[in-house]
């Protein structure tokens, strides 16, 4: 939609808006230009075809209108505003995200494992993570994306913290602790840092639509008191039995409006930070005092919430740059890199889990696509931009050789990013 807006103001003519590629399955012809808008075959994105005398003859009286004919100026604004798009989509979303209020997780930590480096370092079960590297957070998502972009540079952490009797504390990481090629796993266990969970019942809050746990027949209210005749106290017992439990047939002893029933289920195996995970689809059910231990609302007002969403999206695009850096130099894995399985997977994952967790998926999305595309690889727009500067710098256009050499090098390229893609997903399949 940035191409037609940008070429319809520069008075270029559109010939067809397309979803997707390849063969054309729906089409139909509006506006004054006749412009096709069409569905096609393959929904892998979208393109739009605009008149142009390097594509097939041109009216005489449409020759000051062919794309071909625009001054480069002109030419690279219309490419540009494409991923302009991506980007001002994502600057919406959080805009109005920001605006109306998201509930995130409080950076509060639990006890750390044994042996790691939190642990080692003196954190505690309660502590508030209040700064890192004297940047101030407010969420579990905030520290997880600080301690991400200080491992990239393999800079040592500093996290400031507030204990449980509302003491400042301050805590330091050496930068070794942070391996390139872990990072597909999650970051902040890398450090021993976990989640605080307060200690609640096993209660089913709710259960998740085509889980295993709706086929199994659990309802909201049940509580579990036990799993393969081991009594259940604590929903974190629950949790931690199915996530060790993938693709294994469970038994448990539920209590339902005062009757007692067994119920069996398979947790679904999945894949979280490089690890396999079982999956059941419960939701614990909470009380107003459990929530506000562990959740914070984020809002702000209108004007503020514009400054937080392109420094949002601002962060995730120099984030996104240089983890592809790092894929190109070999620092980090290409196991990273997700194809359209996996993004239609997690599309799933967040839209169940509901209408802001969709939202922001669908920014972080729209903020890689507008990534990728600046790339300066031909056939990316990245690429088309690359032949422009050059133009403007030599006062005149690329030749048609080195535009046919540099389109069949940007093909190859290309192919072999979406074979990367494909193969991760496959492989993610796979294994689970």
């Amino acid at each position: 939609m940035g191409h037609y807006l940008a070429a319809r103001a520069c008075g270029v003519k559109v010939l067809r808006f397309a979803f997707g590629f390849g063969k054309v399955l729906w089409a139909r012809r509006h506006g004054r230009d006749g412009t096709e808008w069409a569905i096609s075959a393959f929904p892998l994105g979208g393109y739009v075809k605009m008149l142009d005398e390097r594509e097939g003859e041109v009216a005489a009286g449409d020759l000051p209108r062919a794309f071909n004919r625009q001054s480069v100026g002109r030419r690279a604004f219309i490419v540009a505003a494409g991923p302009a798009a991506n980007f001002l989509l994502a600057i919406v979303l959080y805009w109005f995200l920001f605006m109306s209020g998201v509930t995130e997780l409080k950076p509060r930590l639990g006890p750390p494992p044994p042996g790691t480096p939190a642990a080692l370092a003196g954190i505690g079960e309660g502590m508030t993570v209040r700064a890192v590297n004297g940047r101030i957070i407010d969420t579990w998502q905030q520290l997880r994306w600080e301690v991400l972009r200080r491992a990239l540079d393999k800079e040592p952490l500093q996290l400031e913290v507030i204990t449980s009797q509302r003491e400042v504390g301050v805590y330091r990481f050496d930068s070794d602790r942070f391996d390139l090629e872990e990072l597909e796993k999650d970051p902040l266990r890398l450090l021993g840092l976990v989640l605080y969970r307060p200690r609640l019942p096993a209660v089913v809050g709710r259960v998740l639509p085509d889980s295993a746990a709706e086929q199994a027949g659990f309802r909201d209210g049940d509580r579990v008191l036990a799993i393969d005749g081991k009594a259940i106290a604590e929903w974190s017992e629950l949790a931690a039995t199915a996530r060790a439990a993938a693709g294994r047939g469970l038994s448990f002893e539920v209590e339902r409006d005062g009757r007692r029933l067994q119920l069996s289920a398979i947790p679904r195996l999945s894949e979280e930070g490089g690890h396999k995970l079982g999956r059941l689809g419960l939701m614990v059910k909470e009380g107003n005092d459990d929530a506000s231990a562990m959740t914070v609302v984020i809002s702000y007002g209108p004007f503020e919430s514009v400054s937080r969403a392109l420094e949002q999206t601002w962060d995730t695009s120099i984030l996104s740059f240089r983890m592809i850096g790092r894929m190109l130099t070999g620092e980090l894995s290409w196991k990273n890199l997700s194809g359209p399985v996996t993004i239609a997977d997690y599309a799933g994952q967040s839209a169940r889990l509901g209408v802001s967790y969709y939202l922001r998926f669908i920014a972080l999305i729209s903020i890689s696509l507008g990534v990728l595309n600046l790339l300066p690889v031909p056939v990316l727009d990245g690429g088309h931009l690359m032949y422009y500067l050059i133009e403007f710098l030599k006062g005149g256009p690329v030749s048609e050789r080195a535009l046919e050499i540099g389109q069949q090098i940007g093909f190859a390229l290309l192919a072999l990013l979406m074979a990367f893609a494909f193969y991760n997903d496959i492989n993610r399949l796979v294994s689970g």
